[in-house]
C-alpha cells in the first residue's frame, strides 16, 4: 500500500471558494462543483510557482491542474506562445486543447493543437496569430521550432504531461532537441506521469530545478513500488496479445517469463519474427550460446529476454521496467521472485501476467494475490485497433524525426517518388506497396534499444555542435541556434 507523499515544505490544498474569480469562472464553465484530489493539492504549488513532479493517472483530472494556473498566468493581450504542454498523442493535443477553451471561455486565450499525421499550415496559422497555449506532441512541435513557424522566448510555464508514455513513444530525443529552444530566463515547470521509472526521474532532472514530489492517495502509485496488472486473454491467441502488450507497453528492458523450455523456444520466435530485438535462455541452450546471451544482457545490449525460472537465476538487468509472466507459475514463490525483478533501488516496474481465459490460470493467480496480499489490477487487453492506431503514430514520430536528418539534396532527391506515393495511395490494391514499407521501417526501428534519459548523457558543447549540423542542412528551416534553458 502507498503512501502519500509531499514537499517537505508542504503547501496546505485549496478549495474552490479560495481559488480567484477568474479560475472559479472557469470552473463553473467546466461544470465542475468541487476540485478533484490532484487538483486541490497541485494548484497551490502550480500558483506559487513551484517545480513539480506530479504522480496521476489519466481520469484524476490532472489535465484541470495545470490548465487552471496556466490560465491564471497567461497575458491575453500578448499574443506570442506564453505555456507549452508536451502530450504523447495526437487525441490527448486535441483533448487538453479543448478543454483549455472551455475553461478559459471567452477570456481570449488563444490555442494550438499540434500534432503530426496532419498538414502543416492550420497549424502555423495558429502560431502566426498569436497562439498563447500550445499543446502537442514533441516531433511535430519541433518541426515548427526548425521551420521558424513557432518561437518559445515567452514561454512562462511549461508542462510534460503523461512523462512515462512519451518515453515509450520515443519522443526523448525531440525532447532534448525542444530544451534548446526554450528561454534562459527562470520559469516553472512541471511533470506529470502514472509511474516513476528512474528514466522518467532523470528526464524531470532535465527540465526541472529543485523539483518536488507529489503523490495523492494510498490508492496511487508509489515512487518506489511495482505495479502488478494482469490481462485476461483468448488461450489460443495468448502469442498475439502478448505482442499487442509489448506495442502498447514499449518495454525498456523485459523479462518473459515462461514454465517450459518448450514455451521458452516458442514465444522466443515469436518474438523475433516480430522484429523484436528478443533473445532466449533455458536448460536445452548450449554453453557457447548461453554465454553469448549473458554477454549481450551484461553489455545491456539485449532488449527482451524470455527464460524459464531456473535459467534466470542469478541474472541481474539493471533498471528492469518490465517482468512478464506469459504463464503464471505453479509455485507462489516463484511469482515473487518474478515481480521482484523490476522495481529495485526505488525505482517504479510493472509486473504484468497473461492469464488464458477459461482456465485454472485466473484462479491460480487470484490465490497468489491473496496470500501475498498483491493490488492486482485487471486490465482490458489492448485490442488490435489501439494498437494499429499506437503503430501508426509511433511511425509517424519515426518518420518525421527522419525527415528532419535529411539535408536539401536529399530532400530533392526524394522529391521524385512524390507522384508515385499519390498514385499508391489512391489505388486500395497499391497501398499494400506502402504498408509494405511502413512495416519494414518500424520493423528496422525494434532492432533498436529504446532510447530514455540518462545521465551519462549530459550535453557538452562539442555533442551540441554535432547535433546542429542536421538543422544547419534544412532546406528551408530556420538556422537559429536554440538556448538552453539552463
Amino acid at each position: 500500500m502507498s503512501e502519500k507523499l509531499e514537499p517537505q515544505d508542504a503547501l496546505p490544498e485549496t478549495t474552490l471558494a479560495e481559488l480567484p474569480p477568474l479560475l472559479q469562472e472557469a470552473v463553473k464553465r467546466a461544470g465542475w462543483t468541487s476540485l478533484m484530489p490532484v487538483q486541490k493539492k497541485a494548484v497551490p504549488y502550480m500558483r506559487a510557482g513551484r517545480d513539480l513532479m506530479v504522480q496521476s493517472r489519466t481520469g484524476s483530472g490532472k489535465t484541470g491542474a495545470f490548465l487552471l494556473p496556466i490560465i491564471e498566468r497567461v497575458d491575453f493581450n500578448k499574443k506570442a506562445a506564453q505555456a507549452l504542454i508536451l502530450v504523447p498523442t495526437r487525441e490527448l493535443a486535441r483533448q487538453v486543447a479543448d478543454d483549455a477553451v472551455t475553461l478559459a471561455g471567452d477570456n481570449g486565450l488563444m490555442t494550438a493543437a499540434v500534432y503530426g499525421g496532419v498538414g502543416y499550415g492550420e497549424q502555423r496559422d495558429a502560431f502566426r496569430n498569436g497562439a498563447q497555449l500550445v499543446v502537442g506532441t514533441p516531433g511535430r512541435i519541433l518541426d515548427h521550432l526548425m521551420r521558424g513557424h513557432l518561437k518559445l522566448d515567452e514561454i512562462e510555464m511549461l508542462v510534460l504531461d503523461e512523462a512515462d508514455r512519451m518515453l515509450s513513444m520515443g519522443f526523448y530525443p525531440d525532447m532534448r532537441r525542444i530544451k534548446r529552444h526554450l528561454p534562459t530566463h527562470r520559469f516553472p515547470s512541471y511533470l506529470f506521469s502514472a509511474t516513476f521509472p528512474p528514466h522518467v526521474l532523470r528526464l524531470s532532472g532535465e527540465f526541472l530545478q529543485d523539483a518536488e514530489l507529489l503523490t495523492l492517495s494510498s490508492d496511487s502509485v508509489h515512487v518506489a513500488s511495482v505495479m502488478h496488472v494482469n490481462y485476461v486473454v483468448p488461450a489460443l491467441k495468448k502469442d498475439r496479445y502478448l505482442v499487442r502488450i509489448l506495442e502498447s507497453e514499449n518495454p525498456a528492458s523485459c523479462i518473459v517469463f515462461c514454465n517450459t523450455k518448450k514455451m521458452v523456444h516458442y514465444v522466443n520466435v515469436v518474438l523475433q519474427r516480430f522484429g523484436y530485438d528478443a533473445d532466449e535462455l533455458s536448460a536445452d541452450l548450449g554453453q557457447a550460446a548461453r554465454e553469448r546471451v549473458l554477454k549481450r544482457i551484461r553489455g545491456g545490449n539485449l532488449r527482451f529476454l524470455v527464460a524459464t525460472d531456473v535459467a534466470a537465476r542469478g541474472i541481474d538487468i539493471p533498471e528492469l521496467s518490465h517482468v512478464i509472466q506469459y504463464e503464471p507459475p505453479s509455485d507462489p514463490e516463484s511469482y515473487i521472485h518474478r515481480a521482484g525483478r523490476t522495481g529495485r533501488a526505488g525505482a517504479g516496474g510493472r509486473a504484468i501476467t497473461l492469464v488464458a481465459a477459461d482456465t485454472f490460470e485466473g484462479m491460480e493467480l487470484r490465490r497468489i494475490a491473496q496470500q501475498f496480499k498483491i493490488d492486482m489490477k485487471e486490465r482490458p487487453a489492448p485490442t488490435e485497433e489501439d494498437v494499429s492506431e499506437l503503430v501508426a503514430q509511433r511511425v509517424t514520430a519515426l518518420l518525421e524525426a527522419r525527415l528532419r536528418e535529411r539535408d536539401r539534396l536529399q530532400v530533392e532527391r526524394m522529391q521524385r517518388f512524390l507522384p508515385l506515393v499519390r498514385n499508391l495511395s489512391n489505388d486500395d490494391e497499391a497501398a499494400a506497396l506502402l504498408a509494405l514499407l511502413c512495416d519494414d521501417f518500424y520493423q528496422s526501428s525494434l532492432e533498436q534499444p529504446a532510447v530514455a534519459p540518462d545521465e551519462a548523457k549530459e550535453e557538452r558543447p562539442p555533442r551540441r555542435e554535432e547535433e546542429r549540423r542536421p538543422r544547419r542542412d534544412e532546406g528551408g528551416n530556420n538556422r537559429r541556434r536554440g538556448r538552453r534553458r539552463r
